[in-house]
C-alpha cells in the first residue's frame, strides 16, 4: 500500500503539538514515519503583566496548522484526509485554564512562563515537602486561592492547554499522566495523583468554604496506550472547518511537550534521559530511584507511561539568542546583502566554536522572562564584560550558545555530583541543535556527557504524541511503552553521539564560576530596568 492509499484508506496517524513558538501537525504512516506536516507561528502575548495566548488565536492556530497539512497532502499525494486512525494532543505543560459549570473560561489563559506564582509555590513546597515549581497548575491555583480571586468559588474544572484541546475533540476530561504530574503530584505506584498531598491541599483551602475538592476539578490521569475517548462531530467541526474529517477517531491521552519530547528520542527507560532546547529548555531524566531530598532546582514529574523522572525546567533558552542573530541579518539587509536565514545560523553557530572554550570572559544572560532556578521573578537579557575581556564575534555568539543551556548545567549538577544519578544516554532535540554539531557540542561540554541527536527528533513534539497515538491502536503483544519504542520505532537507531571535548568542558566550567558570580549584575538590571 503505498502512502497515498494508506491515508485515503484512514490508516494514517495525526499529532498536533501546541508549542511556545509554532503550533505543529505531523501525519505518520504505518511505519511510523513523517509523510506530511503543517505548522502555524505564534508568539505569547504580556496582558495585565501575566503571558498568555488568547482562545481565538489558539483555535485559529489550530485550524490552520491541520489546514497547512491537508494541504501538503493534497499537494504531494493527490488525496483527502477524510479519516484517521488515531489523533494524538500535545501541547506546552503546566498553566492554567480554568472553567466554570457552562464550560466558560473564568480567567484568559495563563502559560508556564508566568511566575507571579512565588507564595504559592513555596508554601506548597513546605506542606508537601515535595518541590513544587511556580509554573504548576496548582501553584496558579493557589496563588489565585492566596490573591481572593473571585472566579475560583466558580471554578468545576482546571486543566493545562493540552487538556483543554482534548476535552473540546472529545468531550473527555482526561490528560495524560506525564502531562498530570506537572498539574499536581503524581503517585507512580498508583498510576493517580498523590493521595496524601491530595488531602493536604484539601485540609489547607477547606477554610475557604469552596464547593469544590481538588479531586473535583481536576482532569483524570491516564498512562500511555489507554482510552481517551473518540473524535466527536463537535471536535471534528473544531480541527478541520472544511468538512471533510470523519467523526470516531480514537484519540491517546493528551500529553505535555516534555513527554513527547521523551518519546521522539526514545527517552522513556529508566537511565536515558533527553534535553529539548528551543524557547524554553528542560532535561528530562528517567530515574532508577527517588531523590534523595526535594530540590527547588529539580521536579519530579512522570513518563507518558507513568516512570518517575527528575527535570530540570528553564524558563529561557535560544528567544535572545535568536534576536541577537537578528540583529546580524539586519546588518546585512542594511548592506544589501541577500540573507539565508538558516545560512546564517549556521555560519555563527560554527563561528563560535572558534571563539575561546570561557568564552573570552564574556557572559550573557538570556532572561527574557523570569527564571525560576535562578531565583528570577522577572528578567532582563543582559551581556557583561570587562574591559581586559576578549570581547569579538567567536567569543559573543560562544557566550549566547553558552547561556542557553548554562541554567540547565545548575539543575544537573545536582543529579550527577549530588545524587549520583547514573544515565545510559542521552539524546538531544529541539531548536539548538538544528545547526548540526553545534549545539550537541555544547551541551556535551556543559553536562560533561556524551550527547546524542537523532536525525527523525527533528520533528520534535508533533511526532512524539503521533507516536504516542500509534501505540494507543498497534499495541503488540503487550508491548510496553519502553518496548514499542525500541522494537517498532526506533528499532536500534541512537542516533549521532558527540563526546564532550576536555578544554571545553574546562572553559564551560569557568563560564559557569563567572556566570554565578555576576549574577548581582543581572538583578541589578532586573530591579532597575524594568519598563512594564
Amino acid at each position: 500500500m503505498n502512502t497515498s492509499q494508506l491515508i485515503s484508506s484512514g490508516q494514517a496517524v495525526l499529532g498536533i503539538e501546541l508549542g511556545s513558538t509554532r503550533i505543529k501537525a505531523v501525519l505518520i504512516d504505518n511505519r511510523h514515519n513523517p509523510v506530511a506536516q503543517g505548522s502555524f507561528e505564534w508568539e505569547n502575548q504580556l496582558v495585565d503583566g501575566l503571558w498568555t495566548y488568547s482562545i481565538d488565536t489558539i483555535w485559529r492556530g489550530l485550524q490552520e496548522s491541520y489546514a497547512a497539512l491537508r494541504a501538503d497532502v493534497r499537494e504531494k499525494y493527490g488525496v483527502e484526509i477524510e479519516r484517521l486512525a488515531a489523533i494524538g494532543i500535545s501541547a506546552m505543560m503546566h498553566g492554567y485554564m480554568a472553567f466554570d459549570a457552562s464550560d466558560n473560561l473564568l480567567v484568559p489563559f495563563r502559560t508556564w512562563r508566568n511566575t507571579n506564582t512565588g507564595n504559592a509555590a513555596t508554601e506548597l513546597t513546605s506542606l508537601f515537602n515535595f518541590n513544587v515549581p511556580l509554573r504548576w497548575s496548582i501553584s496558579h491555583l493557589y496563588q489565585c486561592i492566596l490573591n481572593n480571586d473571585a472566579h475560583v468559588k466558580d471554578i468545576a474544572f482546571f486543566t493545562t492547554l493540552a487538556g483543554y484541546i482534548h476535552w473540546r475533540l472529545t468531550g473527555e476530561k482526561v490528560l495524560g499522566v506525564g502531562d498530570a504530574s506537572g498539574m499536581f503530584p503524581i503517585d507512580s505506584g498508583k498510576m493517580t495523583y498523590n493521595e496524601t498531598m491530595i488531602a493536604q491541599f484539601d485540609n489547607l483551602v477547606s477554610k475557604y468554604g469552596y464547593a469544590w475538592t481538588i479531586t473535583d476539578i481536576l482532569p483524570e490521569p491516564l498512562t500511555a496506550g489507554a482510552d481517551a475517548g473518540c473524535l466527536t462531530p463537535e471536535g471534528a467541526a473544531l480541527l478541520d472547518t472544511s468538512g471533510s474529517l470523519q467523526p470516531g477517531t480514537p484519540l491517546c491521552p493528551p500529553e505535555g511537550d516534555a513527554g513527547t519530547g521523551m518519546v521522539a528520542t526514545n527517552a522513556v527507560r529508566k537511565r536515558t534521559g533527553n534535553v529539548s532546547a528551543g524557547t524554553s529548555s528542560f532535561s528530562m531524566i528517567v530515574l532508577e530511584k527517588e531523590l534523595s531530598e526535594p530540590s527547588e532546582m529539580i521536579d519530579m514529574v512522570t513518563t507518558p507511561d507513568g516512570a518517575p523522572v527528575a527535570m530540570v525546567h528553564c524558563n529561557n533558552c535560544t528567544s535572545d539568542l535568536n534576536a541577537w542573530v537578528g540583529i546580524f541579518k539586519e546588518y546585512q539587509q542594511l548592506l544589501g546583502v541577500d540573507v539565508d536565514t538558516n545560512e546564517l545560523f549556521s555560519r555563527l553557530y560554527n563561528h563560535a566554536l572558534q571563539g575561546d572554550a570561557d568564552c573570552g570572559g564574556l557572559i550573557a544572560y538570556n532572561y527574557i522572562s523570569g527564571e525560576p532556578v535562578t531565583g528570577f521573578e522577572k528578567g532582563c537579557p543582559l551581556v557583561v564584560r570587562h574591559a581586559h575581556d576578549k570581547f569579538n564575534l567567536a567569543n559573543l555568539m560562544r557566550a549566547h550558545l553558552y547561556a542557553s543551556v548554562a541554567v540547565l548545567k545548575l539543575g544537573n549538577d545536582i543529579l550527577f555530583e549530588k545524587e549520583h544519578v547514573k544515565v545510559d544516554r542521552i539524546t538531544a532535540h529541539g531548536g539548538l541543535f538544528k545547526t548540526k554539531g553545534v549545539g550537541q557540542r555544547i551541551l556535551a561540554a556543559a553536562l560533561n556527557t556524551p550527547i546524542s541527536v537523532m536525525e527523525i527528533a527533528g520533528e520534535g513534539g508533533a511526532w512524539g504524541i503521533a507516536l504516542l497515538a500509534a501505540y494507543r491502536i498497534r499495541q503488540v503483544d503487550d508491548l510496553s511503552l519502553p518496548q514499542y519504542l525500541e522494537e517498532c520505532v526506533f528499532a536500534g537507531n541512537t542516533g549521532t553521539e558527540i563526546a564532550p571535548d576536555t578544554d571545553d568542558v574546562a572553559g564551560f566550567n569557568v563560564y559557569m564560576q563567572n556566570y554565578k558570580a555576576d549574577l548581582p549584575v543581572e538583578h541589578s538590571a532586573v530591579q532597575n530596568h524594568l519598563r512594564g
